[in-house]
C-alpha cells in the first residue's frame, strides 16, 4: 500500500524474522498501523520502524518485552535516563557475575591440565603434600548410599548453589566414611558436596582445614575405583602414615566435561598424621 511498508519490507530492512514481528503484535509491543481486512497483512508507517529501532536496541541492551512495552507507552528524555541508568546497574551486576564465573571456568581447565600432566609424568602413585583451606557445600546422601543416591544428592547441591547464588567452583566431590572403605564399600558415599568459597549464604558449608594429606589420582569409570583406594591405603600402612579422616574425592574430570568414563579423574585425599 502507498506509503505503508509491508511485514516482509519492515522484517527486511530490520534484519527479523516476520515470525518475531507477528508475536511482538500479539503481545501488544509493536502493532501494525493497519492490517488489510481481506487478507490480514500487516502494514506499518515510516513512523514506526524508528519505534521499532527503539524496541531493538533496548532489547539489546538487556531490557525484558514487558520492560520495553511498560516503557514505551510514555517516555520522555526523562524516563529514558532513569531507565538507562538502571539498566547500567543489571549490567555491571552480570558483568560481575561473568567474570566469577569466568575465573571458575579457568580454575576448571587448570586442574584438568595439572592431573593429566601428573598422570602422564607418574602415572598413580600416592603423594603426601599440605591441603590449603578450602569450603565445601554438602549435601547428605540417602539410603542405600548407591550411585543413584549419590547422583541425586550431587543435583541437590547444583540447585541449591545456583538458586542462592553460590560461588561454587562448577566442581563435585562426595566423602566415603573411612569405616567404609575398611569394608570395602568404596563407593558408598555419605555425603555429596561442591567446592566454594567461605559464605554465610547457605547453611551447609563446611570447612576443610588446611592440614597434611595423602593424596592420589583415579583414572576410569568410578565403579573401578576400588583399586586407587587400596593404593593408598597400602601406602600410608607401608610409610607409617595414620589416615585421620574420611576420604575426599574431587572429581577432575567427570560428565561435565568427558562423555568417555575412561577419561574420568577423580582425586582421593585423606588427611594424615
Amino acid at each position: 500500500m502507498k506509503n505503508l511498508f509491508s511485514i516482509g519490507e519492515v522484517a527486511r530492512y530490520q534484519k527479523i524474522s516476520k515470525q518475531t514481528l507477528i508475536f511482538y503484535d500479539k503481545i501488544g509491543l509493536f502493532c501494525p498501523v493497519y492490517v488489510d481486512p481481506d487478507n490480514g497483512y500487516r502494514y506499518y508507517n515510516a513512523s514506526q520502524l524508528d519505534e521499532l529501532d527503539t524496541i531493538l536496541i533496548m532489547k539489546k541492551i538487556g531490557f525484558s518485552l514487558n520492560d520495553i512495552r511498560e516503557h514505551m507507552q510514555n517516555y520522555n528524555i526523562d524516563s529514558s535516563l532513569a531507565a538507562f541508568r538502571q539498566q547500567m546497574e543489571v549490567i555491571d551486576q552480570k558483568i560481575d557475575e561473568l567474570r566469577l564465573i569466568r575465573s571458575r571456568v579457568a580454575q576448571r581447565c587448570a586442574q584438568m591440565e595439572q592431573a593429566k600432566k601428573y598422570l602422564d609424568e607418574t602415572g598413580t602413585g600416592v603423594t603426601v603434600e599440605q591441603l590449603e583451606e578450602q569450603y565445601i557445600l554438602v549435601r547428605e546422601i540417602g539410603e542405600p548410599y548407591t550411585l543413584r543416591e549419590t547422583s541425586v544428592a550431587t543435583k541437590q547441591c547444583f540447585a541449591e548453589a545456583f538458586e542462592k547464588q553460590l560461588p561454587i567452583f562448577f566442581e563435585c566431590g562426595v566423602i566415603v566414611p573411612l569405616s567404609k572403605i575398611r569394608e570395602g564399600k568404596f563407593t558408598e558415599a555419605s555425603h555429596a558436596f561442591l567446592l566454594t568459597e567461605k559464605t554465610e549464604q547457605a547453611e551447609e558449608i563446611r570447612c576443610l582445614p588446611a592440614g597434611r594429606i595423602a593424596g592420589t589420582f583415579h583414572r576410569g569409570d568410578y565403579a573401578s575405583i576400588g583399586s586407587s583406594y587400596r593404593r593408598i591405603l597400602d601406602y600410608c600402612d607401608a610409610n607409617s602414615l595414620e589416615i585421620i579422616s574420611d576420604s575426599y574425592e574431587f572429581c577432575i574430570n567427570d560428565y561435565i566435561t568427558s562423555h568417555d568414563e575412561d577419561e574420568y579423574i577423580t582425586r582421593i585425599l585423606f588427611y594424615i598424621r
